[in-house]
Formats: C-alpha cells, structure tokens, sequence
C-alpha cells in the first residue's frame, strides 16, 4: 500500500469487522488518505475464531484471514478491559467475561459480575485501563504488518453512570475527564479513548508509507 495515488483512485481495505459504526468510523478516518474501507460481510466473508493469547496476534489472525479470503489489504482489531485487582482480567475475554462464568452473557451480565469480583475493594486498588491494537495487513503474508496499539487508563467505578457508550463504559471512571465514559459524548469519546489513540497511531503510520 502507498499514500501515493496519481490517478486518485481508493484503494479497497477490508475491515475485519461487521459493525456498521466501526466501518464509518476507519472510512472516514482512511478517505483522506486514499482508502475505502469495506467490511468483510460485503465480500461474505465469515469470522475466524480469536484462538491467540494476546490482543495483538489476534488482531493479525483476523486481518490475515479478511486478506485471505478477498485479496485485498485487510484492518482488525481487538480491545479489551483490564482491571489490576482482577490481574489484568477480563482481558482479551472482555466481551464473553460473564459468559465464560456461567453468570449469563452480554454487556450487563458483565457489568454485574465486575462489581461482584471488586465488592469491597477500594477506590485507589480499582485501577484499570482499556487496551486497544488495531493492525493493518498489505497482503495475507505481509512480513511487516503496521500494528498500533491505543490505551485509556482509569478506575472502576462502585456503580453503573450514565447509559452512552457501550460494553464496559458505564463502569469506567476515565482519567481524562474524570467521569464515567458513558457520560462522554461519542466525538469526545473517540477523541480520548484507546480505539482512539490506536486508530490516530495508525494514520500516522500510514501517513509515512511510501
């Protein structure tokens, strides 16, 4: 892939993904530089299982899979909560956390069984941070991937604030603003969040591709 384009033609990039708000949001990140951005549900492809123990292989698993399968440059990522009282879990198992616990499944399930497991814990030990690792694949067997990685730290919170966001928003008491992320509006939200900062990185980086 190149920043360079003489006859102003985009270039398709396939985002490992099929949220709809994900896929706007890299389209009009990437348009400037000459990229459109398509989810992989527009070429059929399926998603692959994240069987890595790092956010960042499983970023590449999911790029190298969306490449493989249509050809084209391929963008993932994987996010994910970590809590220091929790050892850095939920981790990479953010979004099935309540699931992987027989304690049901879904945003609110998590949120309930995250107060359960810091009941009693206080303020200055709930320290956590969202991590964020977004990859971007020229081709499946890309020696070099670009990788850029985006973090937002913070606390958790005694209780649910705010209803905005997503996931674990509600619960998180980020720094930056000293508020739960639920109560951020999306444009500031994108601004400061470790999607964010992943996503910022890695316009740069391509910024500087020749």
């Amino acid at each position: 892939m190149s920043t360079s384009n003489p006859n102003n033609e985009k270039q398709t990039v396939v985002f490992a993904s099929g949220n709809a708000g994900k896929i706007k949001e890299m389209n009009d990140l990437l348009a400037p530089l000459g990229y459109e951005v398509q989810s992989q549900q527009h070429f059929g492809v399926e998603s692959v299982p994240e069987t890595a123990v790092t956010f960042v292989e499983n970023a590449l698993i999911k790029a190298r899979h969306a490449s493989q399968q249509t050809g084209f440059a391929a963008i993932a990522d994987d996010s994910g909560l970590e809590v220091d009282a929790l050892d850095g879990a939920p981790g990479l198992y953010s979004a099935r956390f309540a699931e992987m616990h027989n304690a049901g499944s879904g945003d609110a399930d998590n949120n309930t069984l995250l107060l359960e497991k810091l009941k009693g814990i206080p303020d200055e030990k709930r320290s956590a941070r969202f991590r964020s690792v977004v990859v971007l694949l020229r081709h499946e067997n890309d020696p070099s991937p670009i990788i850029a990685q985006g973090v937002w730290e913070g606390r958790i919170l005694h209780a649910i604030e705010g209803d905005g966001g997503f996931g674990y928003d509600p619960l998180f008491f980020n720094f930056d603003t000293q508020q739960s992320s639920a109560l951020l509006s999306k444009a500031l939200k994108n601004q400061l969040s470790h999607r964010g900062k992943a996503v910022q990185s890695l316009l740069e980086q391509l910024a500087q591709t020749v």
